[in-house]
């Protein structure tokens, strides 16, 4: 049932077989068998691709459930000794991840020395489930509230900023509308595009500004920022250094930005194991409520 998930999931007998270290021979002999015994043909075979039949499809779903329940067994009986052990499969965007969550996973493993952490930085949205991670840092809200669970691992804040050099060119904005008559840089997976939000007090504006640069990694941006292109969107997280080195200098920062979360995912059809609750807990012990980075901005008086 396993083989049969994993083939389902990758459309592939080979690919299957990379995944469970086995031949693609050794593949398809199992598929074969499990059909044999079920009296039903559960795949399309052709020489470009594997697909489901309606019986496959039908029998996928609880499939899935009888191997995540034991997998999860043999994770408890793995688990039970002293220590955590094995492989963590871990994703995250690239950015949060080499700035921060690459130091934390590494003092996390210190203490862990028998865990086998694996860290995929992409800044694509990628389906944790489908992509077999056990854990899924993202900044912003779950594509799918019925499949995944979260768990708040830190606040996330937005911050407007320049180089001075560009400050000095072309003047700093007094209101978010000025924002139009600016060059600005765009993270292209923002949900709401070019439309930036701003609050003060029980005022509100919503601006459509114009994109001078477009990249999909917050760092790219920052960088373009720091060589005095535009002003750029960008989260604390990543800015506050910086800040503090006075390369960029905070604009509108009498206006606040939506506020997001930097959260886990987990898929919600079963109990975390005991390495993903533990991870999750150290994360929660590093970045919550005020996360290091905000601290630091918030003792030199750079952000309330």
């Amino acid at each position: 049932m396993e083989i049969f998930v994993e083939v389902a999931r990758l459309r592939s007998f080979s690919e299957a077989g990379r995944r469970l270290g086995l031949t693609r021979a050794m593949v398809s002999k199992h598929i074969l068998q499990l059909e044999e015994k079920l009296g039903a043909r559960l795949l399309h075979r052709s020489t470009r691709e594997v697909s489901l039949t309606d019986v496959g499809q039908a029998y996928l779903t609880p499939c899935m459930a009888t191997v995540a329940q034991a997998q999860e067994a043999a994770r408890v009986v793995a688990q039970s000794g002293d220590d955590l052990a094995g492989p963590l499969r871990i994703q995250a965007p690239s950015s949060f991840g080499s700035a921060w969550l690459a130091a934390a996973l590494a003092r996390f493993a210190l203490l862990h020395p028998l865990l086998e952490p694996m860290l995929f930085v992409d800044d694509a949205l990628l389906d944790p489930i489908e992509h077999g991670f056990d854990l899924t840092i993202r900044v912003g809200g779950i594509p799918d509230v019925h499949a995944l669970a979260m768990r708040p691992l830190a606040p996330c804040r937005g911050v407007l900023c320049a180089s001075p050099s560009y400050l000095a060119r072309h003047g700093m904005p007094a209101t978010p509308q000025d924002l139009q008559q600016h060059r600005c840089l765009h993270f292209s997976h923002l949900t709401d595009g070019t439309q930036w939000h701003f609050t003060r007090g029980d005022e509100q504006q919503t601006v459509r500004v114009p994109a001078a640069f477009t990249a999909n990694n917050g760092l790219v941006l920052q960088q373009a920022a720091q060589q005095g292109l535009g002003i750029v969107y960008n989260t604390t997280f990543l800015a506050w250094r910086s800040l503090m080195e006075g390369t960029l200098v905070p604009v509108l920062s009498d206006w606040e930005l939506p506020l997001n979360h930097l959260s886990a995912l987990y898929p919600a059809s079963r109990q975390p194991s005991p390495k993903v609750r533990a991870l999750i807990d150290f994360l929660v012990a590093e970045y919550h409520p005020v996360p290091p980075w905000d601290r630091e901005l918030q003792t030199s008086g750079i952000l309330l």
